[in-house]
């Protein structure tokens, strides 16, 4: 069995389980927690960050967008890959998520939250001019694009609600919105216990 180790609020694991969940490829996912990782994880990928894909085979997959690529490749039955713009999910795996951080965990980074808010509210404006535009940053579906940024957009929104939803971004408030409320998010934010290996059985006592 292919074999996912993942965190339920990481968004390099939520872009991976949702392309996961469209394609339909059969896996056995494990929550783990980032203090406690297992070692069976760390054995697969010594980086020790999530997500981990371990195919059947024995093939290690330890970057988001790898993983998702995978997948689709394998079936993609929604499209998505016709949807793939590197650029565009670089700028958000790049300079959006450095500004992103820097907003959230300021005493984290040494940094000034509202300089970096802004500089990360500067770089959604390509994003909201694609959505006045089409209901998908790509086109009239959602595609591999969308799920990449969702999950960065989605920590964006939520580090002060009440600010974001002020500002003037009525096309990517309507597309984050859209994804949150879909079927396919709420499943891949299912909450999972803690996983961890099953103990060996005692041995027989020898008479």
């Amino acid at each position: 069995m292919t074999i996912l180790y993942s965190f339920r609020r990481c968004p390099y694991a939520i872009r991976a389980r949702m392309a996961l969940l469209v394609s339909g490829v059969a896996y056995e996912h494990r929550e783990v927690r980032l203090r406690d990782k297992p070692p069976e994880m760390l054995a697969a990928s010594p980086k020790g960050t999530v997500p981990v894909l371990v195919l059947s085979d024995g093939q290690v997959i330890d970057e988001s967008l790898d993983i998702m690529r995978w997948a689709l490749d394998r079936n993609d039955p929604e499209h998505w890959l016709a949807g793939d713009d590197t650029g565009l999910i670089a700028a958000n795996d790049g300079a959006f998520k450095h500004h992103l951080d820097r907003y959230k965990y300021p005493d984290r980074h040494a940094s000034d939250p509202l300089e970096h808010r802004a500089a990360a509210l500067a770089l959604l404006a390509p994003l909201e001019a694609r959505l006045a535009a089409a209901p998908w940053l790509c086109g009239d579906t959602r595609t591999l694009t969308d799920a990449a940024i969702t999950p960065f957009v989605r920590q964006f929104a939520a580090v002060d609600r009440e600010w974001f939803d002020a500002q003037p971004l009525p096309a990517l408030q309507r597309w984050l919105a859209l994804q949150l409320a879909s079927p396919l998010f709420a499943e891949v934010m299912r909450v999972h216990e803690q996983w961890r290996a099953s103990p060996l059985p005692d041995a027989p006592a020898r008479e």
